[in-house]
């Protein structure tokens, strides 16, 4: 990277929380150790997030938090415990609750081992809950309304050419009801070698408004995080992969479907050099179009050319996800056992 510079702090945490149904703490802020720090790499970032910024602890104690989604309407933060099988929220001002379980493994019987919980959340254009469900291995929608969950679903897609999928990771919606998701396989029990196992790839994957499926990507080692460039022209996609994780960028032509598209960022030398090693997650976009992805080290900002811009830098745990609230001066993160809150610049 050039002309590096990078400005940090120590950084305070707030929020206690237990991982049963009750919640553990009476205060919504209490003291915590050091969290994390920014670090600024291109002076474009600092339009975007103060280098004295503070991540702050609302919620903490799940086993692995993922799939944060931003509710508007209620000014609530939802996201999944996925080994729980449960979906949690958060309001301002209250402590994090149990909202919905079983989130996305619903038979009686036991699976042996895998993911079983719901992953990745988002909103279609209606403003309904559409949940991948690694356990289910399918793409459903809430049937309930928000603001009293059951576990209600409407199945979206369960299959791919009358085979099963491997495990529904992250997904996102466009604004004329195409549906968007990616398929890796370490949701499975035994994973790429698991004998429930019926599709040979790791697909990203398409629905359109009238419901129909189709496979867009089948070349991608495990396929994670995904997302829309804010005029709905370019498909982001992560790959997890172990030693070269990237990020892929595709053009779409006015049906969403893939044009033409390839490598974005390689996130090699990223994870070589970074103290918590892991690959590229879940992400969103902020208003001018960057992506903050889950990876190395924490939140990656990366611009929409491919530059690694800052790093909202987690210690010691690995991050999953994150989501803006709606005027996307806030970044909700989740990571590991904790979920954070950060403030951007308006």
């Amino acid at each position: 990277m050039k002309n590096i510079f990078f400005t940090s702090v120590l950084l305070c945490a707030i929020g206690v929380y237990s991982c049963n149904n009750q919640p553990a703490d009476k205060t919504t802020a209490t003291p915590d150790s050091a969290i994390g720090k920014i670090e600024i790499y291109d002076s474009s970032a600092i339009k975007l997030i103060d280098s004295n910024a503070t991540l702050e602890v609302i919620g903490k104690n799940f086993t692995w938090s993922e799939g944060p989604v931003w509710i508007a309407a209620k000014q609530m933060l939802l996201f999944t415990d996925v080994p729980e099988n449960k979906i949690f929220q958060w309001k301002a001002g209250d402590t994090t609750k149990l909202y919905l379980t079983p989130s996305g493994y619903t038979a009686a019987t036991k699976r042996d081992g895998g993911e079983d919980g719901a992953n990745g959340l988002t909103l279609d254009k209606e403003g309904r809950l559409l949940l991948c469900q690694s356990g289910n291995r399918q793409v459903v929608r809430l049937n309930t309304p928000l603001d009293s969950p059951k576990p209600d679903f409407t199945v979206l897609s369960a299959n791919y050419n009358g085979k099963k999928y491997n495990s529904p990771n992250d997904l996102v919606a466009d604004s004329k009801n195409n549906i968007y998701f990616t398929d890796p396989i370490y949701g499975l029990p035994k994973g790429a070698n698991d004998p429930t196992r019926e599709l040979k790839f790791e697909g990203v994957y398409k629905i359109d408004a009238t419901g129909k499926t189709s496979l867009l990507i089948d070349s991608i080692p495990n396929p994670n995080g995904i997302a829309l460039s804010l005029d709905e022209k370019n498909l982001y996609v992560a790959s997890s992969e172990d030693t070269h994780p990237k990020w892929f960028a595709y053009n779409l032509d006015e049906n969403g479907d893939i044009k033409s598209g390839g490598v974005l960022l390689d996130g090699t030398d990223l994870k070589i050099r970074a103290a918590v090693k892991q690959g590229a997650d879940g992400f969103k976009l902020d208003k001018y179009g960057n992506i903050f992805s889950a990876g190395p080290d924490g939140i990656n900002i990366i611009s929409p050319a491919g530059k690694l811009l800052g790093l909202i830098k987690v210690y010691v745990r690995k991050t999953s996800n994150c989501a803006f609230n709606e005027t996307k001066d806030v970044l909700y993160i989740t990571a590991d056992d904790i979920v954070l809150r950060v403030k951007l610049h308006g």
